[in-house]
């Protein structure tokens, strides 16, 4: 089978596309024939040694697939051969077959296309689990996204809506903001690029309260870096900031800004908490899956490529040019 390998550390340059010999499903495994693999910033990362989990090499990246199970291993009765699934693999997702823990395996709607399976678990499940788990929402509040064009940030815009949930976009340019309204974003708002001095942090403080009418109750930052602090000072009396990720750096904040607005910093590490309490997250997809049925989520590509063009596929990500999800077909 022809897989994408990462060989060396580096960036999507570094990748090759090569013959391999095909897994086979273990104990409580299922070995999947992919046809769609959603990109993901961890891919980003893992390929770089950049991430917190690094695979020994050669390693495929890619950490959510969907196609049609060609085999289960002993334990494994959910699935069967046939049926057509999603499956979070962590890694080994970019080729032509790969293998998932049976507990990240789910059966996806008749009416799903496999691009879009490919790019809804992660996406989705790491947005719902951060707003309905982490963020306590109320309908009414505000919420403010940082990155929202991005896989996992346009997953937030829309599922903050079908919250009930006030939604500010925050994005880098006036097309991703467009791209954001278009999902239902209330507002939208233009944040610079690149390091901010303390005056652009001022400004972009200033930005985000107008924005709220003089707050924002939720923070979802999927951003981090100089964007962080200017966004915890535009947060309401008790307010909730969301650690979602750090492509733009790992932000430091100054904690006597917690003490002066009672509010609070949480994390979301979407991957523990699934392994954690899979009964939550069963029920957390239960609800997704009903939402997707009923219209008010659904993912949106921006971008799919063929496996020989997967390193331009992670490059699309890593350039911060997609809007919505970027996809790898086989």
């Amino acid at each position: 089978m022809k897989a994408v390998l990462s060989k060396e550390v580096g960036g999507p340059d570094m990748l090759v596309v090569e013959d391999v010999a095909m897994p086979e499903a273990g104990k409580n495994q299922v070995l999947i024939e992919v046809k769609a693999c959603g990109v993901n910033f961890p891919d980003v990362l893992m390929i770089q040694d950049l991430y917190q989990f690094k695979p020994p090499r050669p390693f495929s990246p890619g950490g959510e697939v969907a196609g049609i199970v060609k085999a289960v291993g002993e334990g494994v009765t959910h699935v069967k051969p046939g049926d057509r699934v999603l499956g979070s693999t962590g890694s080994g997702g970019m080729a032509e077959y790969a293998v998932a823990a049976a507990h990240g395996v789910m059966k996806i709607p008749d009416a799903m296309p496999f691009d879009e399976a490919s790019a809804f678990i992660l996406t989705y499940g790491t947005s719902y689990y951060a707003l309905k788990d982490r963020a306590d929402p109320k309908p009414g509040e505000t919420l403010l996204v940082l990155g929202a064009a991005g896989g996992v940030g346009i997953a937030a815009v829309e599922l903050g809506k079908a919250m009930g949930l006030t939604v500010i976009a925050a994005c880098s340019t006036q097309e991703k903001v467009d791209f954001c309204l278009s999902k239902g974003a209330d507002k939208g708002l233009i944040y610079p690029t690149g390091s901010l001095d303390r005056a652009q942090q001022k400004q972009l403080s200033e930005d985000i309260k107008e924005a709220g009418g003089g707050g924002v109750d939720i923070i979802y930052d999927a951003v981090g870096g100089d964007y962080a602090e200017p966004s915890v000072r535009a947060m309401n009396w008790e307010g909730r900031y969301l650690v979602i990720g750090f492509p733009a750096g790992i932000p430091k904040i100054p904690l006597n800004l917690t003490l002066l607005k009672s509010c609070d910093i949480r994390g979301v590490f979407w991957g523990a908490a699934v392994a954690r309490n899979p009964k939550g997250h069963a029920a957390n997809c239960a609800d997704m899956f009903k939402l997707y049925a009923e219209g008010k989520i659904r993912p949106h590509i921006s971008s799919s490529y063929p496996i020989a063009q997967a390193a331009d596929a992670i490059r699309e990500l890593m350039d911060r040019k997609a809007m919505g999800k970027v996809v790898v077909t086989m």
